[in-house]
């Protein structure tokens, strides 16, 4: 990106364009606090820049008709979504529509050198396919707490090797463009925001369940982080005291008794200890279990996994109630792989926040699965990236 917005109302004016497509001058007025020349010049002042262009004749609101005004559709943004088994990687336009996706198998495990080189290959193949020539920015997200002003994981559980690995400076150099990084369940919840079920919400909570288990907070629109980077960790909230150890050192952690690799263990337990055909036979197929396998034979009426899915969901539900009692959002979004679960999952967290939280607090607040599915973090990313370059330099 060869420049940036000059001050607060440019920056505006760009998130407006960005999120709301080509508008005309006249509905831009409509929506920023300024006189209609002080808008003129900023506009005009924006269209010397390059960052957006004219684009065809907007309709008649009486008088002469304008043009309608539209990011530059040069604009590349590159979203990257670590999790602890995969890697997906985006190019999205200015206005954040995903023109390319792909995701491949990782281990996170295996240290930010060789998962970054994925994250660059991945990169290079988009690049091929004539997507972008290059990129004016990128977002990540990874599966752990990042120290936010720096892009520095910080002492992630699942994540040995990263604790301190430069990922924004690194990538940065890398690829040539500004990056920022963030927990990918932030960048989750800032999908949700501007593409998904979270479009109209300003105070909402996106829960992640996957591998692990995170949360990510919106307060007035914006996430919130916490001091250290570690807000909305709530995987290592104790649900069963004295019960399984968890990878973070303490025992009976939320993360430890439900999420993907829990999930697969308990199946796995349940197969072979005669408690569900159905698991015994897809274990017998395929050495191993997945949460998929679970939500497979729920769906063909295996009783062993539903009931796997519904204690899942309890612990899960008694969580977000306390969040729901402290927090008061106008919506929960559940996300994450583990949502292949669907609603039987969705069914027992609702039932567990409902009967516990005040009627004042639950009274009209939906609790829903999310709609964006796997672009949903890297959608978030590439949102990241453009409000960070969206500001004033």
């Amino acid at each position: 990106m060869t420049a940036r917005p000059a001050n607060a109302h440019q920056a505006r004016l760009l998130r407006l364009l960005r999120d709301g497509g080509p508008q005309s001058r006249a509905q831009l007025g409509d929506r920023v606090d300024l006189s209609r020349s002080k808008l003129a010049v900023e506009v005009d002042r924006l269209l010397g820049t390059g960052l957006v262009v004219a684009d065809g004749l907007a309709a008649s609101r009486g008088g002469r008709r304008s043009h309608n005004i539209r990011l530059a559709p040069r604009l590349r943004f590159l979203g990257v979504d670590i999790g602890a088994t995969s890697v997906d990687v985006a190019v999205t336009n200015a206005e954040l529509e995903v023109l390319g996706h792909l995701n491949h198998p990782m281990d996170v495990r295996e240290g930010p050198v060789a998962v970054l080189e994925r994250v660059l290959s991945m990169a290079a193949e988009l690049r091929a396919l004539g997507l972008a020539e290059g990129f004016d920015g990128a977002g990540i997200g990874v599966p752990g707490p990042v120290r936010f002003p720096e892009g520095v994981p910080v002492a992630p559980p699942i994540m040995p090797g990263w604790d301190g690995f430069p990922v924004r400076e690194v990538l940065g150099q890398e690829l040539g463009c500004p990056v920022m990084a963030d927990n990918d369940v932030n960048l989750m919840a800032m999908g949700e925001q501007h593409a998904g079920v979270a479009r109209s919400v300003d105070d909402f909570l996106c829960v992640k369940i996957g591998t692990g288990i995170g949360c990510g907070i919106v307060v007035g629109g914006a996430v919130h982080r916490g001091a250290t980077g570690s807000a909305g960790d709530i995987g290592h909230i104790q649900v069963e005291p004295g019960g399984r150890p968890c990878a973070c050192g303490n025992r009976g952690c939320l993360e430890a008794h439900f999420s993907g690799a829990a999930l697969a263990r308990d199946a796995e337990d349940a197969a072979r200890t005669g408690r569900s055909a159905e698991l015994a036979a897809r274990l017998e197929a395929a050495g191993a279990l997945t949460a998929a396998d679970v939500a497979a034979a729920a769906a063909a009426g295996d009783a062993a996994s539903l009931d796997l899915i519904r204690a899942g969901g309890d612990r899960v539900g008694r969580v977000i109630a306390g969040l729901v009692s402290f927090f008061n959002p106008a919506l929960v979004v559940i996300g994450g792989g583990v949502t292949g679960l669907g609603h039987t999952l969705l069914a027992s967290v609702r039932t567990q926040v409902y009967r516990r939280s005040l009627p004042l607090a639950t009274g009209n607040l939906p609790i829903v699965l999310g709609e964006l599915g796997p672009v949903a973090g890297v959608t978030g990313a590439a949102r990241l990236i453009s409000d960070h370059l969206f500001s004033p330099a």
